[in-house]
């Protein structure tokens, strides 16, 4: 039997898409006037079946975790800071935790391996795999038991989403270290030299950025070949870029949208478009981050994120703060009035 992750994304729904097209130009507003805000209403018809289409009810999952490539000093922050975000996310300090309150949705916290363990609290999911990956500068990050878990733990999430009505799903990240593998993963995908993709990540200066990209350089001559996209995955992933991108192939599966958020998420994102060509329909971009190699991979994504606002903050703030404009669309689309029913002469 194959594995879940190879099954195919559903396919958008063109008919609801003509239909919500049909009503655009109707709607009392010269043809295009309200910008981008036309196509992403329609797109989000032919991706939830109804021409006039809503994002709530929303599901926010935030994925930590901790990479074993942070033993090469690539981050300005210590590994255990990680761990404490988690009791952060739990108390509801964080911006995320603030976010996902002022904006009512559910917020899912998932603990996928902290180096400092602050063991169970009520308000994280524990789906531990390790304390943290390995240091991909001289091994894979992962076995392939553990990159199949990572990834079983995103599929997870898009059920329990799915199970509660959700209609948009957003996912985030937090992982000290998480920036150089995700950076390192872009630029194997995307054969792209490291220091084209690197940045400062949680505040580094410039000689810290080099030395990322130094380090990052060794570790991919160490892993050369011709991998495919999930091997990269296992090889200088991480677990919580690995459930995000299991999230991204299983709400593909199931047609449930995906707000992507920024650097992180969307090479997570990549490698499961990689993975499934077919995911990518299902796939909206909140912003582009201040993260250097954020815009390569929206390029080889074909995306145009809604926001620039100079964000590198993670755990899914970025997409959280896109969502007003998609609940705002969908209102524009459903509640102004025809030029037939306001009694407006048309062009």
């Amino acid at each position: 039997m194959s594995a879940w992750w190879t099954q195919a994304p559903a396919r958008p729904d063109a008919d609801r898409a003509r239909d919500a097209s049909a009503r655009q130009a109707r709607l009392t507003k010269p043809p295009g006037a309200l910008g981008r805000l036309e196509p992403l209403v329609i797109r989000l018809a032919a991706l939830q079946g109804q021409a006039q289409p809503r994002v709530d009810p929303v599901w926010i999952a935030v994925f930590a975790a901790d990479h074993g490539v942070a033993d090469e000093r690539i981050s300005a922050f210590p590994q255990a800071v990680t761990g404490e975000m988690l009791r952060n996310f739990a108390s509801g300090g964080a911006a995320i935790s603030v976010l996902a309150r002022a904006l009512d949705t559910q917020l899912e916290v998932v603990d996928l391996g902290t180096v400092n363990d602050i063991g169970p609290l009520d308000a994280v999911r524990r789906a531990r795999i390790a304390p943290a990956t390995a240091n991909f500068c001289t091994q894979p990050a992962m076995s392939a038991a553990q990159l199949e878990a990572a990834l079983q733990a995103g599929a997870d999430s898009v059920a329990a989403a799915r199970a509660a009505g959700t209609r948009l799903y957003i996912g985030g990240e937090m992982g000290i270290g998480n920036t150089t593998a995700a950076a390192a993963l872009a630029s194997a995908l995307l054969r792209l030299p490291p220091e084209w993709l690197v940045g400062a990540g949680t505040g580094l200066d410039a000689e810290g950025i080099a030395h990322k990209a130094s380090v990052i350089a060794r570790a991919l001559a160490w892993h050369a070949g011709d991998h495919a996209p999930m091997e990269w995955l296992r090889r200088v992933g991480g677990f919580e870029i690995a459930a995000l991108t299991g999230a991204c192939l299983a709400a593909a599966q199931a047609g449930l949208p995906v707000l992507v958020d920024g650097f992180i998420v969307s090479v997570a994102a990549l490698v499961a478009v990689r993975m499934q060509p077919g995911v990518r329909d299902w796939l909206l971009f909140s912003h582009r981050s201040h993260e250097n190699g954020h815009g390569a991979v929206l390029d080889a994504l074909g995306a145009e994120p809604l926001l620039d606002l100079g964000l590198r903050l993670g755990e899914a703030s970025g997409a959280a703060l896109a969502l007003p404009l998609l609940r705002l669309a969908c209102e524009l689309h459903a509640r102004m009035a025809t030029f037939e029913e306001a009694g407006v002469s048309q062009a």
